[in-house]
């Protein structure tokens, strides 16, 4: 054999070895893109069950909301109605505190009014006593004129 044989020979087993290569990446190659493909059709069909259940949520959630601000529209007017209720309890509160503060008054006045009238009694009492024992002092003396 020649040399310009031995080349040929040599360029054909690197030309075997390199489509052996590239047939062992393509087959690689190939069952990647196989994978490939079933994760995009199992993604494909997730995909369409997340979006039917997003529908069906959505108008879940949509129905609670007109729910809610159905609620919310009967409790404000209910408030509302109840309003004037507190503002008289607020009233009743203030008359009760005033009516509290005047029966302390009155308490304190009849506290000292009723100091006055022990005072006054017992002045009363002394006057008494000694309208009595002048009382008596003068019938006695009377009864001793008297008799003589």
């Amino acid at each position: 054999m020649s040399i310009g044989g031995l080349a040929a020979m040599i360029a054909a087993i690197a030309f075997a070895v390199l489509v052996l290569f590239l047939v062992k990446v393509l087959l690689k190659v190939s069952k990647t893109m196989d994978q490939v493909n079933r994760t995009v059709e199992t993604a494909n069909e997730t995909i369409t069950i997340i979006t039917k259940d997003a529908d069906i949520l959505s108008k879940e959630v949509e129905g609670l909301l007109v729910k809610s601000n159905a609620l919310l529209l009967d409790v404000n007017e209910k408030v509302s109605t109840i309003d004037p209720l507190f503002t008289a309890v607020a009233d009743l509160g203030t008359s009760v505190s005033d009516l509290n503060q005047s029966s302390r008054n009155l308490v304190t006045r009849v506290g000292s009014l009723g100091r006055t009238t022990a005072k006054a009694t017992v002045a009363g009492k002394v006057g008494q006593a000694a309208s009595k024992y002048f009382s008596k002092r003068k019938s006695s003396t009377e009864s001793e004129t008297t008799k003589a």
